[in-house]
């Protein structure tokens, strides 16, 4: 008995979604739509003006003072998340890498690694002597840290 109570609802139910269906049929349209109509310009001496000499924003915001380890984990950390993945912590040094890898092949041989080294030599071998004096090898140094120059002036 409860099969034919079913049948007979499920029967209904696709009987008014085909009703639904049959009804609910888009027209094609007979013509184009018309465009819209033309649209007046005011008049520049009719448009308001408003004064705002008065008005303050917000504050500015403050400048963190964070310490020299904190600036480095943000270097590190590029999505801002807290936490410093592998392939973040390796992403810095990529350029580098692609410097000395010649032939682009994503392995760094001896060979390539030596021509680094040995250009840097011969840059810094002034007399080419094939030996650096002290002064000679002051030149191989890498550059100080690059700090953020002092501003000239303190904003209020």
């Amino acid at each position: 008995m409860q099969r034919f109570i079913l049948g007979g609802v499920t029967a209904m139910v696709m009987l008014s979604i085909g009703l639904f269906w049959w009804q609910g049929r888009a027209e094609v349209e007979k013509a184009p739509p018309l465009p819209p109509a033309a649209v007046s310009l005011p008049d520049p001496q009719d448009v308001p003006s408003a004064d705002f000499s008065d008005i303050e924003g917000p504050e500015l915001p403050e400048a963190t003072e964070q310490t020299r380890e904190q600036r480095r984990f943000g270097r590190y950390d590029r999505d801002r998340d807290g936490r410093i993945t592998r392939n973040e912590m390796l992403s810095t040094r990529v350029d580098a890498f692609r410097k000395l890898d010649k032939d682009g092949n994503n392995l760094l041989t001896f060979e390539e690694w030596a021509v680094a080294t040995v250009t840097k030599f011969e840059g810094a071998d002034g007399n080419g002597d094939q030996s650096l004096t002290p002064a000679e090898f002051r030149k191989t140094a890498s550059p100080p840290g690059r700090e953020k120059p002092k501003p000239k002036c303190i904003c209020k």
